[in-house]
């Protein structure tokens, strides 16, 4: 009796989930090994001298990350090493195991891994955040090394993808600082995100296109200035935006994505029904968009300035004050605070707003270089008015007892736990 040919019988059905189990789970250096045995490209004097190398590559690996004497360290620089040679062929190839194969045998055995070796190392040496204040904190290169060298090569590419989308953020801000005569220093003791010195950068094009001719990056006052000016002539908002003239052709791509959001928040800009005092608030959203210098000296004056319009009713400037007014700016609401007060155990810019890639650059920052939390209590016992520094203190310590552990685990490797948590207990808003 035959067998039907019909996609509905019992033998195909079984061929189809056989079909199925025939995935290979090899790590990719072995099938570029077994293709090129298979298929002649490797010959016996190759095979030699890559198991003549083999134990030095482990030995070294091992020696590198930890000892060279123990057997679990070198079973492990074993996978490390057989990674990072899948790593580079996988790379360098495009997946092609005849192509893998004809690399591993044109060249030794160790160069194999030292390429995969040097690709994790130069995306590493990548930054990890956007944020400016968070420059020169990433991790030591051993650590990241060790764990990078047993990710898989779909992990590398994503990670790769994202860091380089950073620094080409990066690069831009700092190009856009740079035509307004805004030193780089500036963007780091601010603690700047690239993304909201671009979009500052673009709204002022828009808005005040000599003030880069000027060399002027806005501060609140002069921002403000722009703004009310705008608004006294009643003009529609752009339905395109004009790209910095002469932004170099890399960059273009990169500034053009923020395009979009700017048009949108320009209309709310020049509505004469905001208030600008609401736009400018240090925990708005617009702040968190837009990167505006802080200028207490020019507040303090436009302050002095503006007193006969205050008497004729007019909307009053930001006002500028000591340290902790200026520093919270009436934002004293406990969310800000603890916000403040992890910046400040932390040792990274004060603030009272994070944006959600500032959060999980200061998460990692306490990772790397753990929390003090005195100098939180110490700032607040310097600074906040005398009569609420113990419900302060009080308050500050209560987080820390509960929030301590999640920001220091090690095992919360996407970070996950500690965002959520700081998403509840602080001033968190997305990018």
């Amino acid at each position: 009796m035959t067998v039907p040919n019909t996609p509905s019988s019992t033998t195909d059905k079984i061929a189809a989930a056989n079909a199925l189990q025939l995935h290979d789970a090899r790590p990719f250096f072995e099938k570029a090994l077994a293709h090129g045995v298979q298929h002649g490209v490797l010959g016996a004097e190759k095979l030699a001298a890559i198991n003549a190398d083999a134990p030095k590559g482990m030995v070294q690996i091992a020696r590198y990350f930890g000892s060279e004497f123990l057997r679990p360290e070198l079973e492990k620089a074993r996978d490390r090493m057989v990674n990072l040679i899948s790593l580079y062929l996988l790379d360098t190839t495009g997946g092609d195991l005849h192509e893998a194969a004809i690399s591993l045998r044109d060249h030794s055995f160790l160069s194999r891994s030292k390429g995969g070796s040097d690709m994790l190392k130069r995306l590493i040496a990548m930054p990890e955040s956007s944020n400016f204040g968070m420059a020169g904190y990433a991790d030591a290169e051993t650590p990241l090394l060790a764990v990078w060298s047993l990710r898989s090569h779909a992990d590398y590419r994503a990670e790769l993808a994202r860091r380089t989308q950073i620094a080409q953020a990066i690069r831009a801000a700092q190009w856009l600082a740079g035509q307004f005569d805004l030193d780089p220093d500036e963007l780091e003791a601010a603690g700047a995100d690239a993304e909201a010195v671009i979009r500052a950068g673009l709204l002022m094009v828009a808005l005040a296109p000599k003030a880069m001719d000027l060399g002027e990056w806005p501060n609140t006052v002069s921002f403000e200035k722009v703004l009310m000016a705008q608004r006294k002539k009643k003009l529609a908002p752009p339905v395109q935006l004009r790209l910095p003239a002469g932004l170099p052709a890399e960059l273009r791509e990169v500034v053009q994505a923020h395009c979009a959001s700017v048009l949108a928040d320009l209309p709310k800009l020049l509505d004469a029904a905001t208030p600008v005092r609401t736009l400018l608030r240090p925990t708005g959203a617009f702040r968190a968009r837009y990167f505006l210098l802080d200028d207490p000296l020019a507040e303090v004056d436009n302050f002095h300035r503006s007193l006969d319009a205050l008497e004729e009713g007019e909307e009053p400037p930001l006002p500028a004050s000591k340290t902790w007014t200026r520093t919270v700016q009436g934002n004293d609401d406990e969310h800000s605070l603890l916000t403040l007060c992890l910046c400040l155990a932390a040792g990274a810019p004060k603030k009272t707003l994070l944006t959600e890639k500032t959060a999980a650059s200061l998460v990692r920052k306490i990772r790397k270089s753990g929390l003090q939390p005195a100098l939180a209590a110490d700032f607040i016992r310097a600074h906040a008015p005398g009569v609420h520094q113990q419900d302060y203190i009080a308050l500050w310590t209560g987080f820390v007892q509960d929030a301590e552990k999640t920001l220091l685990s090690d095992m919360d490797y996407q970070m996950h736990d500690a965002l959520a948590l700081l998403r509840r207990e602080c001033n968190v808003v997305g990018d």
